[in-house]
Parts: structure tokens; C-alpha cells; sequence
């Protein structure tokens, strides 16, 4: 078992190095504990999962009680937990970093940041501006010192953007930044997938599952596919 966070840190970074593996979202402590007994290697939060389970919408709760989830179930299990911190609960760069820093001192391996804004007249922030905001998450990452892994998300798929053109334009300048993994929610096919894994590659590719490109098989608990 891995107990300390600097062992669930490095735990969680080899993973990403290893090949494909599969990370379920638990939504509280229990679902967490389960997870964890059923095998999993990590786990990473939902911010929908839990913001549903205390009957509030998706992005409808504060920062606070994030950060006390986030301490919750890291610290309720051996294996290393990522945090799907929303879009950081800040506009502004400097504010980006102050609050992942709050993240990263409640013992999680890792998280994500987004590029969504939360607001519908503008639902993602610009390219650069996206950028910078990564950036200064990479600084607050840089300052823990024991690696912990930054996920990137674009957002475009969520937000009706289906533009692959764009979807690699952002998840390359976020790579570009400094973030160690990236993530586009809303990748559906096989061909739109391989595209995006070789355009960002070195550096892993997030993918949900539910495309119709995957299935997961009864070994697949380890292996089957980056997440």
C-alpha cells in the first residue's frame, strides 16, 4: 500500500509512464473505499458526482467544500486520488495557482484544471489566456516538489465545439504550458482519438469512456485504457 503523499504522488506519475490504465470516479468516501478494495490503482474525483450527491447542480459548489472532499477521500485511501477541480474557481492566473495549491495541500495526487469559463456567452476562455492560466498551475505544482500530475482539459466537446482542429490546438498549448496530461471530454471515435494522442504525444491522453470506441472487458480493471 502506498500511505504517504509523496508515495501516492510518484505511484500516481507511474501510472501515466506505464501504459493504458482504467480511474473510476468515486463521488464520496464510501464509493472511494470500495473502488479501492475492488482493485482500482487510482481514483479521480467527479465534480458532478459530488456536487449531485449533496443536491447541488454541476459547478454549483464552493470551493470549500471541495477542498473538503478532496481531503476526505484522499485521506480515506491507500491509493492515489486526482481531483476534478473544475475550472480552478478562478479567473485570473494568480488566483489559478492560489487555488491549487489549497488542492494540492489536502493530500491528492493530482488534478485537473478546465477551460471553461461557466459562463454561456463565452463558455471557454481564449487559447492564450487558457494558456497562462495552465501555466501558473504548473508554477504552484512546481512549488510542492514531489510531482504531482496536472491534467489540462478542453472543454470544446462539452460546449458544442466540435472542431478537432481546435480541440489539439488547446490540448497543444496546454501541453506547452506544462501540463503533464491531457484530457478532452467528448472524444467519440476511434480515428478522432488515435488524431489527438498523436498530436500531443509524449505526453498522455484522458479518455472517458462511453465513446464508441471502448469497451471495458473483466481485465481490463488495470490496463484497458488511459483516464
Amino acid at each position: 500500500m502506498t500511505t504517504t503523499t509523496s508515495a501516492r504522488r510518484a505511484a500516481f506519475a507511474a501510472l501515466h509512464a506505464s501504459g493504458c490504465f482504467v480511474i473510476p470516479n468515486p463521488w464520496d468516501v464510501g464509493s472511494a473505499r470500495y473502488l479501492q478494495k475492488l482493485g482500482f490503482k487510482a481514483l479521480a474525483t467527479t465534480s458532478a458526482g459530488f456536487a449531485w450527491s449533496v443536491g447541488r447542480p454541476d459547478n454549483g459548489v464552493s470551493i470549500e467544500q471541495v477542498l473538503a472532499h478532496l481531503r476526505a477521500v484522499a485521506s480515506a485511501t491507500d491509493v492515489p486520488v486526482s481531483a476534478d477541480f473544475e475550472h480552478a474557481f478562478a479567473d485570473a492566473p494568480e488566483d489559478v495557482a492560489h487555488n491549487v495549491k489549497l488542492a494540492l495541500e489536502t493530500g491528492i495526487a493530482g488534478l485537473s484544471v478546465e477551460d471553461s469559463t461557466g459562463r454561456s456567452d463565452e463558455p471557454l476562455y481564449d487559447v492564450a489566456f487558457a494558456r497562462e492560466r495552465i501555466a501558473a498551475a504548473r508554477a504552484a505544482f512546481d512549488d510542492v516538489g514531489d510531482r504531482p500530475v496536472l491534467t489540462a482539459r478542453a472543454e470544446c466537446f462539452l460546449v458544442g465545439r466540435t472542431d478537432l482542429d481546435e480541440v489539439i490546438e488547446r490540448l497543444t498549448a496546454y501541453a506547452e504550458a506544462g501540463a503533464d496530461c491531457l484530457f478532452a471530454p467528448g472524444l467519440r471515435t476511434a480515428d478522432a482519438i488515435r488524431t489527438v494522442v498523436r498530436a500531443v504525444s509524449p505526453k498522455p491522453l484522458n479518455v472517458l469512456m462511453g465513446s464508441n470506441a471502448m469497451s471495458m472487458g473483466r481485465r481490463s480493471s488495470q490496463s484497458s485504457m488511459p483516464s
